[in-house]
């Protein structure tokens, strides 16, 4: 299988690039800075540069139009509003618009938990970033697409248990990097999972059982 990363060098993409890597799959990975290129290279990654704020759809269309999927993973990482509004807002409708154009209908995106942070001292920055998360949620949702959302709580750098909760309301909590990017490709070899909103958590379930749940409602 072949899977278009965009956002590949993030902690979250990187994770996902050697999962999939390793796995025996193709893995495009779409990064912003040169200097990343040597990190993905070393997992098994073929590194592709591209800003999202400079390309266009139809560049970035052909630059996945083989993929199998498309996981977006990337995301401004607290760097200001005007870079959220450009990466996690118009980055995410360019791209889908790029796999509409191109013809990649399988599209999960990595979003935001709707209670992340609500227990602390929220900044103007803080609820844009909450508020551009919520319409790229939405305009992937419109988009026609098989997509699916996943929703992950707080995210840590503790070391993966490949145990989780996931569904499409849980209650808030943690969950490690590793097993967001466990999950997710759980989810690319799982195409039954289909137009869903998953929320995630650290729980007591093995994540391909969790992911296997779901999909067969």
């Amino acid at each position: 299988m072949k899977v278009f990363i965009i956002g590949a060098a993030g902690k979250v993409g990187l994770r996902l690039a050697e999962k999939l890597a390793h796995g025996g799959h193709e893995v495009q990975a779409l990064h912003r800075g040169a200097e990343q290129s040597t990190k993905l290279s070393a997992v098994g990654a073929k590194p592709i540069l591209g800003d999202l704020t400079l390309l266009s759809a139809q560049k970035l269309g052909r630059l996945m139009k083989s993929a199998d999927a498309v996981v977006f993973t990337a995301g401004a990482g607290g760097a200001g509003m005007d870079v959220t509004n450009a990466i996690d807002g118009r980055g995410l409708e360019l791209a889908v618009a790029a796999a509409q154009a191109s013809g990649v209908s399988r599209f999960l995106l990595v979003s935001s938990y709707p209670d992340a942070w609500r227990d602390r001292e929220r900044s103007e920055g803080f609820e844009n970033y909450i508020r551009v998360k919520k319409l790229a949620d939405a305009h992937l949702v419109a988009s026609g697409l098989d997509w699916v959302i996943v929703r992950p709580g707080t995210l840590s750098d503790e070391p993966g248990t490949g145990l989780v909760a996931a569904d499409v309301a849980i209650p808030y909590g943690t969950v490690p990097r590793d097993d967001v990017a466990a999950t997710l490709a759980a989810i690319i070899h799982q195409p039954k999972l289909s137009r869903v909103i998953l929320e995630l958590t650290s729980g007591d379930e093995p994540i391909s059982s969790a992911i296997a749940r779901v999909a067969t409602r």
